[in-house]
């Protein structure tokens, strides 16, 4: 590492903008004059200084050069007593023009082949860059010097077999060597600590033909985490823990029930989503893997997490496991919704973005801070052309390379609006059914409120799914106060939200009124991985209830969530009551807090049979699932009611299914409610006591509606 003793600091913090600070211990903070040369002397360009302010132990000047400084190249400042300061890379990376001048649009990483490797890293600010090996079954490394080539790309090509090779990049810059793995690294050592060389055409598998998937109000999402969907003593998967785990086949509990991926086939959903698997910190991949994380904390966004793997030293073994499990997922039909966490690193001074362009990939507030919108301590600057073309590049990589059907962006609100429509346009290129869906909340990060991908900019992102809070809230009750009950749980407060919510949230009289323009855009939920569980809250919140009747009020909610138009989401074992033993952030909790509970399943299969009912109702019909607000409202109509009941038809639909008229009753009171039917006889589908395809019943004039109950009635 070079180092210099500095008297004073100088920032290149715009392309002829130089910042200087001098403290007031040298020379009083005074200088009259600077001169900026070039490392080998041989250079001078002009510095006038335009401004001296005072700030805290020192004095600031702000300089301007005749000529833009050549970025990539060394500079030296120098002051009127012949003082020297290195010019450092500044703010100047976070301007448009930096953006403009150094935004590559090629392929950066490795290319391999069995005669050379190829290696890029774009790296603008870097004075020097060098590839360090190491090749298999040895320890020292051979450092290898790398060219600068267009738009501040380095490369070098080195010959010969490098296939299970280690590799870093050695950058220098601001005359500090970082040692930094491969961004786009497709594969890592144990634990992410160095990328390595592997040829990926080894890991190829067959892509299944699916179901036609026509809009994304088709799809059921059923959110769960590997370690969690199959590490439960009685889950009767052989391989817990594991990719491998989640893609058995038939296994069986010790009720002798169906267990795994087999039971989420058969309970009718459509997309398994799972939290992240892309490598992340937090589980020690050496040991016993005792350590438990969501995954919350990205490491390498292009390499699956090893501590899934049943061989995290083998840089193969994660991959063909992960392409493994979704090769199974897809053999049942259905389709794998990954969970991306672009919009921050685990520590973002560790971070490859940060050690190869210290401050681009990052947002900063006014004062050169990292921004905390995420509130780990760093958010992504999504809008950065290189940024941008990082994310963009890594979904793309997933979709061609693992076959994904889909993604959840944690926290979307931290990504900006043209980012998430490019990832759009890409993702439809690829598979115009996939699906993309984010946490659209309204953060605290440094971009224009207009800009955010967030719910209030719902207009500006089409085709893109966003959690909808507001139905979230009014069915169970705030969040973020477990005492707070919402409709399904008794509270008429929340009466006229319930009736939108249901409605797909689009304003169904006044479009003012609603939250999305189109129901597509609704992702309806009660619950999933974040905060309490339903079962939880309904724990400290209906205290005075016995459990039946907290158990009617659950299955309740989950039925509002699969029949409101819009796109339903369901937690992993909330329709068997899941718990998290009150818990309501488990991101590290241990295994007995967050398996799903295969014995508990069997003890709840008469709400499971309600619950599968209910997706097979809504799966039958098309009127369930518009993806228009036009259809919304030419065919959903409230009926006139008593509260707290909600009613309501859905009218003339017999061109999207075998029943021309539909009506839903829900009924969140503790007694019985007498409902005026419309003329004519009808079939009885679902009631207190039974969902099914086939009708209960037949009944004319008048219902009477059980306590906390829904109920659906058809005519042809």
């Amino acid at each position: 590492m070079n180092s210099i003793n500095r008297n004073f600091y100088a920032y290149l913090d715009e392309m002829r903008i130089i910042t200087v600070l001098i403290p007031y211990e040298y020379h009083g903070g005074t200088s009259s004059q600077f001169t900026l040369i070039n490392d080998s002397g041989e250079s001078e360009l002009q510095v006038t200084i335009l401004s001296r302010t005072p700030i805290g132990d020192a004095v600031k000047y702000i300089c301007e050069t005749d000529l833009v400084p050549m970025i990539g190249e060394q500079y030296w400042v120098l002051d009127e007593y012949g003082g020297k300061t290195d010019l450092q890379i500044g703010a100047v990376i976070r301007t448009d023009a930096f953006d403009e001048i150094f935004f590559y649009k090629g392929t950066l990483g490795i290319l391999y082949k069995k005669e050379q490797t190829a290696f890029k890293l774009w790296a603008p600010t870097a004075t020097k860059v060098k590839l360090k090996l190491i090749s298999e079954g040895e320890t020292d490394p051979v450092t290898l010097d790398m060219s600068r080539e267009e738009k501040g790309v380095w490369g070098i090509t080195v010959t010969g077999d490098l296939e299970n090779c280690r590799y870093t990049f050695l950058v220098c810059v601001n005359l500090e060597w970082r040692e930094a793995v491969d961004p786009y690294a497709v594969s890592v050592t144990v634990n992410g600590e160095c990328g390595i060389v592997i040829d990926l055409q080894k890991t190829k598998i067959e892509k299944l033909p699916l179901p036609p998937l026509e809009k994304p109000t088709d799809a059921i999402i059923y959110e769960t985490h590997i370690r969690d969907f199959t590490i439960h003593p009685d889950s009767g998967i052989t391989k817990k823990g594991t990719y491998l785990g989640v893609g058995e086949l038939n296994t069986v509990g010790e009720d002798g029930t169906i267990t795994g991926l087999s039971y989420v086939k058969e309970l009718g959903i459509t997309h398994l989503e799972f939290l992240p698997f892309h490598d992340f910190e937090g589980v020690d991949e050496r040991g016993t893997k005792k350590d438990y994380n969501w995954g919350y904390n990205p490491l390498h966004f292009n390499a699956p997490e090893g501590s899934y793997s049943t061989n995290p030293a083998d840089p193969y073994t994660r991959i063909k496991e992960l392409k493994s499990m979704i090769h199974a997922v897809h053999s049942q039909g259905l389709r794998v919704i990954m969970d991306g966490v672009y919009n921050h690193v685990y520590i973002r001074e560790n971070s490859s973005f940060e050690k190869v362009v210290p401050g681009y990939f990052f947002r900063h507030d006014e004062f050169g801070m990292p921004s905390n919108g995420t509130g780990v301590g760093n958010d992504i600057a999504s809008e950065r052309l290189m940024t941008r073309k990082f994310i963009i590049d890594s979904i793309r990589f997933w979709m061609d390379e693992y076959f994904i059907d889909g993604f959840r962006f944690d926290l979307m609100g931290i990504l900006d609006v043209e980012t998430m429509s490019q990832i759009r346009e890409v993702v439809d290129s690829v598979d115009p059914s996939a699906l993309i869906i984010g946490e659209g909340w309204d953060l605290n990060t440094p971009i224009p409120g207009d800009k955010k991908a967030s719910i209030r900019n719902q207009e500006k992102l089409p085709r893109i799914g966003q959690f909808n809070d507001w139905f979230r809230d009014s069915i169970k009750g705030s969040t973020f106060n477990l005492y707070d009950k919402g409709y399904a749980l008794g509270n008429e407060h929340y009466y006229e939200a319930a009736r939108q919510v249901l409605a797909g949230s689009i304003g169904l009289e006044k479009k003012e009124k609603g939250l999305f323009f189109s129901p597509v855009q609704s992702v309806n939920y009660v619950e999933s991985h974040d905060n309490h569980t339903l079962w939880d809250k309904l724990s400290v919140c209906s205290t005075a209830i016995d459990d039946d009747i907290k158990k009617r009020q659950h299955r309740l909610a989950t039925v509002m969530v699969m029949l409101a138009q819009g796109i339903p989401f369901l937690h992993s074992g909330q329709e068997f009551f899941r718990s998290k033993k009150g818990i309501g952030n488990s991101y590290q909790s241990p295994d007995d807090v967050n398996q799903l509970s295969w014995a508990c399943k069997g003890r709840f299969s008469e709400n499971i049979k309600y619950i599968k009912g209910i997706i097979e109702i809504r799966k039958t019909h098309r009127a369930f699932r518009f993806s228009t607000a036009e259809q919304i409202r030419q065919h959903m109509q409230f009926l006139s009611v008593n509260r707290p009941v909600i009613g309501y038809t859905l009218d003339k639909v017999r061109e999207y299914g075998k029943w021309s008229q539909i009506i839903v009753f829900i009924n969140p009171a503790l007694v019985q409610q007498p409902i005026n039917l419309p003329e004519g006889e009808w079939e009885v589908l679902a009631d207190d006591q039974h969902a099914d395809m086939s009708p209960t019943r037949h009944v004319k004039h008048d219902l009477l509606l059980m306590p906390v109950s829904s109920y659906v009635l058809v005519r042809q």
